[in-house]
This record gives C-alpha cells, sequence and structure tokens, in this order.
C-alpha cells in the first residue's frame, strides 16, 4: 500500500516472467537507439533521484545516452514505488519541485526511466547502481559500541548481481558502507559468483558516495555537487569516472579521484563524523545557555561572522536522518569486524553518536516542566508535535528527533498528537513491529509504546492545535516559522505551553506568548526567562 492508501498487488511468478520479457525487448530497442543500459537498485530517498539524474543525462549531441530501470525488490511495504514511478510519480516527496519535475520528465516524455521488480533487469545491464541500505543496528539507545552493521540486504544484492550481470558491467556501490566493504565484502561475493559462472575475469567494482541533501536543492545536490570515486583496479577507476563525468555536472563540480575503495569509503564516514560531532559539541553548551540566561542562537550568530567558523549551526532535538546517526559506527564497525583490529582507538566519534542520539530526551523534561509551571500534570496532557522529520522541508522521518520526543512523551504519560505537511505515514510508528527490522524499532528502550502504532499524522495543524496543553516546534519547516502567537492561542482556545526546539521563535514572539498567558521554554534560550520576568514587570 502506497503512503496515500492505495493498494497494488504483488507480483507472481507469471507476472515476473512477463516482465523479464518486455524488459528484453525494451532494452533492444534502446541499444539500438546506441544507449547505454543502468539499472539502479534501490528506489529510496538516493536511488530514486539517482535514477531520474542518469536517465535525463545526455550526450554530446543532446540525445538520451542513457536508459534506466529502477530497481526495487516487490515487498509488501516498497512494491508501490514501482507503479507509481511507471506513472511518472516520484517515490519520494521533496520541497525541491525540480524532483516531481525530474522524474516525470524522464518517464512520460523522455522514456528513459522504468521502474521494475524482476532481477533480471541485471542481465541486461551495462551499468549497476547500487543504493541498498546498510544500516547500524543499535542495541542501547545510548552507547553505539554495542551494536552492529546489517549487511544483509547488501551482501544478498551483491550476490544477486554476481550471479547476473555480464562481465563486462560496471557496479558501482553509492551506498554508506564501512570502510573495507567494497575490496573485502563485495569482492569475494561477486567474484566467487563469477568463478561459478565459469567467468575468470575480475569484477569491475567501484565506489562513490553523494552527499544528498533532502530539501529544496535536492536534485542539485546529488547532479550538481564534488563526488569522490574510487575502483579497485586501473579498469574499475576508468570506468567509473567515465560514467560519472557522463551523468553529473563534472565541468563545475569535478571529480576526486582516491587511488582505492576503502579511501573513499573512509572519507565518507569521516565527512558526516565530523559534523555529528559539531553538532554534539553544542549539546554540552545548549544546556550552559538554557542554565545562565544565554541565548545560543544569538551566540551562534555571532560566531558565524567569523568565515572560519561560518558552518557552525544549532543541533535542535537531534540530528536524525539516515546518515550522521549512523555512519561513525560503521566506521568502528569496520576497524574491527572488516579490517581484524582489536584495540580501541575511537573516543570522540562513537561519544558524538551517543549525545546526539539522547538529546531529545530533554525536550520532555522541557515540557515537563512548562507544564508544571502552569500548575498542569504532564500526565494525560494533549501535546501537538509539529513536525516529524528530521530536518526542514522534507518528509524524511529516519532516526528523527522528533520520534524520540514523542516515544518519551508518551511514555511519561502525555496524549500525543502530530502534524508534518511533508509526512503523510510515520512508518516508525505505525509498523513499529517491524520497522526497520523487526525487533529494532526504538520503541523496544521505551515503556508504554503500544498505542503508538495508532498515531496518525493530523492534516489540518489549526484543527489539531485544539485543546492541547502543551505545542512541541520540534522541525523548522516553513509553515512554522511565521506561526502567529494570537492566533495560535485562539486555535488552541487557552494559554498552552510552547517548547521552541529549533530557534524558530524570535524574541518578540516569546513575549507575545508570555503576554497571553502562555509559558515557553526553548532549548539553548536561556534568557527566555528575562523575558518571561520582563512581562510579568509590565515592561
Amino acid at each position: 500500500m502506497s503512503p496515500q492508501g492505495e493498494r497494488f498487488r504483488l507480483p507472481t511468478a507469471a507476472d515476473e516472467a512477463r516482465e523479464a520479457q518486455r524488459l528484453r525487448a525494451r532494452v533492444a530497442r534502446e541499444r539500438r537507439e546506441g544507449r547505454e543500459i543502468v539499472v539502479v537498485m534501490g528506489l529510496g530517498f538516493v536511488g530514486s533521484v539517482m535514477a531520474a539524474i542518469v536517465a535525463d543525462s545526455q550526450r554530446p549531441d543532446g540525445k538520451p545516452g542513457k536508459f534506466v530501470m529502477g530497481m526495487q525488490r516487490p515487498s509488501p511495504r516498497s512494491f508501490w514505488k514501482i507503479p507509481l514511478l511507471n506513472r511518472g510519480v516520484a517515490p519520494v516527496k521533496s520541497e525541491d519541485p525540480e524532483v516531481d519535475v525530474l522524474i516525470a520528465r524522464c518517464v512520460r516524455e523522455k522514456k528513459t526511466l522504468i521502474a521494475t521488480y524482476t532481477y533480471e533487469a541485471l542481465r541486461l545491464a551495462d551499468v549497476v547502481i547500487v543504493d541498498v541500505q546498510c544500516d547500524y543496528l543499535k542495541e542501547t539507545l545510548d552507547n553505539c559500541r554495542t551494536g552492529t552493521t546489517d549487511m544483509l540486504a547488501l551482501e544478498e544484492s551483491l550476490a544477486i548481481i554476481g550471479e547476473r550481470i555480464s562481465p563486462s558491467a560496471l557496479v558501482l556501490i553509492e551506498t554508506t558502507v564501512p570502510p573495507g566493504t567494497t575490496e573485502q565484502v563485495a569482492y569475494p561475493i561477486v567474484k566467487k559468483a563469477f568463478e561459478r559462472r565459469g567467468i575468470s575475469s575480475d569484477p569491475i567494482l567501484a565506489h562513490s558516495y553523494e552527499r544528498v541533501m533532502p530539501g529544496r536543492n535536492y536534485v542539485a545536490s546529488i547532479r550538481d555537487f564534488w563526488r569522490v570515486c574510487s575502483g579497485i583496479h586501473a579498469e574499475a577507476r576508468e570506468r567509473v569516472v567515465t560514467f560519472l563525468e557522463s551523468v553529473l555536472n563534472t565541468r563545475e563540480y569535478p571529480l576526486t579521484v582516491l587511488d582505492r575503495p576503502i579511501e573513499s569509503e573512509t572519507a565518507k564516514i569521516v565527512e558526516n563524523s565530523y559534523r555529528a560531532t559539531i553538532l554534539a559539541f553544542l549539546d554540552e553548551w545548549s544546556r550552559f545557555a538554557e542554565r545562565n540566561g544565554v541565548d545560543l542562537r544569538k551566540v551562534i550568530d555571532a560566531i558565524r561572522v567569523r568565515p572560519t567558523h561560518s558552518n557552525i549551526i544549532f543541533p535542535g532535538p537531534g540530528i536524525g536522518g539516515y546518515c550522521l546517526p549512523k555512519d561513525g559506527a560503521l566506521g568502528l564497525w569496520g576497524y574491527r569486524h572488516l579490517l581484524g583490529w582489536h584495540d580501541d582507538i575511537f573516543r570522540m566519534t562513537p561519544l558524538a553518536i551517543d549525545i546526539n542520539d539522547t538529546r531529545a530526551l530533554h525536550v520532555a523534561e522541557l515540557v515537563r516542566d512548562a507544564l508544571r509551571n502552569m500548575g498542569r500534570p504532564i500526565a494525560a496532557a494533549e501535546i501537538l508535535l509539529l513536525g516529524a522529520a528530521y530536518r526542514e522541508d522534507v518528509g524524511d522521518t529516519r532516526y528523527s528527533g522528533a520520534e524520540l520526543i514523542v516515544r518519551r512523551l508518551t511514555e511519561m504519560g502525555a496524549e500525543m498528537r502530530v502534524h508534518d505537511p511533508y509526512v503523510e505515514r510515520w512508518w516508525e510508528f505505525e509498523a513499529q513491529d517491524e520497522y526497520p527490522k523487526p525487533g529494532y524499532s526504538r520503541a523496544r528502550f521505551f515503556h508504554r509504546q503500544d498505542k503508538l502504532k495508532d498515531l496518525r499524522i493530523e492534516k489540518d495543524m489549526w484543527k489539531a492545535m485544539a485543546g492541547v496543553d502543551a505545542m512541541v516546534l520540534a522541525v523548522r519547516h516553513a509553515a512554522y516559522l511565521e506561526l502567529d502567537p494570537e492566533q495560535v492561542v485562539r486555535a488552541v482556545g487557552k494559554p498552552c505551553a510552547i517548547i521552541d526546539c529549533f530557534c524558530l521563535l524570535d524574541d518578540a514572539r516569546i513575549r507575545r506568548y508570555f503576554e497571553l498567558g502562555c509559558e515557553v521554554k526553548g532549548m539553548g534560550r536561556g534568557h527566555i526567562q528575562r523575558i518571561k520576568e520582563s512581562v510579568r514587570r509590565g515592561h
């Protein structure tokens, strides 16, 4: 079933046979047009847009040079992506208008992009791009060292690739993986599959990581941005460079070509661990600011004037997203389990992950304290969370701090409502028995979580406000940035607690909420108490 509620019948063996026949006929036509055949495995947040970017690329003569088949296994949770993409409908929701336009153009006009569910597409490929998930499963919420890398889906995909591809096909791994994966995991799997097929040549394996940023520049962050790549041997490096130069804007954003895949794999891990560490560093200063009357937002703005510190940002209620919460842990795991080291050299990387993973829990404390100041208990309080996604203006809820806010407040007895203009189904709750993997929902870290399976996203923000005791501003979505305090209080029907997790409120609106009888708390906003006292004195 799609997020919109449309149901699709899962394909049968007979359907798959017909699909394979259809693909062979279609690929034969595309080859006669001189087009390279590309298969993208995995139609998630990266794979679906990467498939469209490749399909939209042109040869020097201005004609399409690629025919792309996006492939998604026909599971009950994700099969819907295939029929939707074949209609020209993007399977991901984004603030970037180019996503919908790009996919519709490639499917309906240029006819260079289709979606399929059969692995037989691999037999037809000149290039296979692997965008299959490689997750890190944490056993505790505050100690990432106890977790493990879940490489099963990636390893199974690599085995399927090795059993089917032409020996001349380029296999490009885009998935973020533990350092050593391409050479220590992918190569032996595909090489052994080749040997069972009587193929003596080495597979042509390469690694290149994307720097995708879902949001207003979603497409550009893949197509018009710097890339790092590498290959297991000279031919693989040459092939991946040639391919990426034919589909990405490498004239303005040149490729960085490294000698070995372990170097490009490490670059991705270090790049994201650096970002996670900066954000974790600000957690302690956020607490400092709250306790000592300091507005951390103004402090950060003052620091950012200095060019060398212009990338410092407020961390919000945890960092979320698919990459930053886990990538450093992939490095730790790879160091020990792929590369064979047993000493413990990592200090900052795992600590940063643990700090970021638990930062959202502080929001529940702010809600509790705000309600207490209003003489209301948190037990049975009606609380509206504004924002489910991990960052502004996207619909991606993976590892969002908002999830932990809901779980902690529910554990404390609150009744939760949620609004997010970009999220239609919050699978972390609806399917928490099996998402992201059976037994690995973050629900297991909290009590009283069963009822959250029935949590649904409210469609009307203003109606969702009616009667709430507290409202949590969790994400900097555009729809939340200019909320008028008087309109909010009218919609609620009474003064309520307002908790600002992401510096959405300026001082004027904070003051107005107090004047209307509300209580206001904010992460890193220690100066709020001064504003409250000023209002009480009538200043």
